[in-house]
């Protein structure tokens, strides 16, 4: 593999605010031959416009992370696919620590996570995010999952459902293989910890993802999700 054949889809509604940021960091990677995609959800802001100037391509698709990341996978040329999240920076030549770790056997990963934000407890819940991935190998967006095209297609790609969908990816990837847990970090905004509190936060997700696990629907703990916040 060369890192020409990476392909990054992200994600995005109504991030206008820091889309051209997020995009305009990617600058070095689409030098060096990443393809670029972003999948809107339907944004009502300038999300599309500030969007084409800085990627390969815009695809719309209707509104769910899941069903945007599942389009960009469908139509990118790359035979790696990188998830990046709209409010995540990647580490410098991530498209380089990607390539060298799937190189080894991995079918996928993702990296270490810092949360950037004002609470003081920001860099203890970063660690423990980390900790936690590492010994049972499931991983979060935020973290910037990686694969490769072919280990997408066997797990049938993204589930289609409204909350944990990364959760859930990633366990079906772990059929594959263990993760590839490159500890280069990601750096991803902690405005949900510094807007609702980091206890609340972690004991809400937390929650939520035991409920998940006691088979709680999707649907129902998104509801749930979206009301608290």
């Amino acid at each position: 593999m060369t890192v020409s054949t990476l392909s990054l889809i992200l994600p995005v509604l109504d991030e206008a605010a820091t889309l051209e940021s997020t995009l305009t960091a990617l600058a070095p990677l689409r030098r060096r031959g990443v393809e670029v995609i972003v999948v809107d959800g339907g944004s009502r802001d300038a999300s599309v416009a500030l969007a084409r100037p800085h990627c390969s391509r815009v695809l719309c698709a209707p509104a769910g992370r899941a069903r945007q990341m599942n389009l960009g996978g469908a139509a990118a040329r790359g035979e790696v696919l990188l998830f990046l999240h709209a409010d995540t920076r990647l580490p410098e030549v991530a498209d380089t620590h990607i390539i060298r770790a799937l190189a080894t056997g991995y079918h996928w990963g993702r990296f270490d996570i810092r949360l950037a934000g004002r609470s003081r407890l920001l860099p203890v819940i970063a660690r423990a995010m980390n900790l936690r991935s590492r010994l049972s190998g499931i991983a979060t967006g935020d973290q910037a999952l990686f694969m490769t095209r072919e280990a997408f297609a066997a797990v049938g790609g993204f589930p289609d459902q409204p909350l944990m969908e990364d959760i859930e990816m990633t366990r079906r990837l772990k059929r594959l293989s263990p993760p590839a847990c490159l500890r280069q970090r990601v750096t991803s905004s902690g405005r949900r910890w510094d807007r609702d509190g980091p206890w609340r936060t972690v004991w809400r997700m937390w929650r939520l993802r035991f409920r998940y696990w006691r088979g709680a629907a999707p649907a129902a703990l998104a509801q749930e999700y979206r009301h608290v916040r």
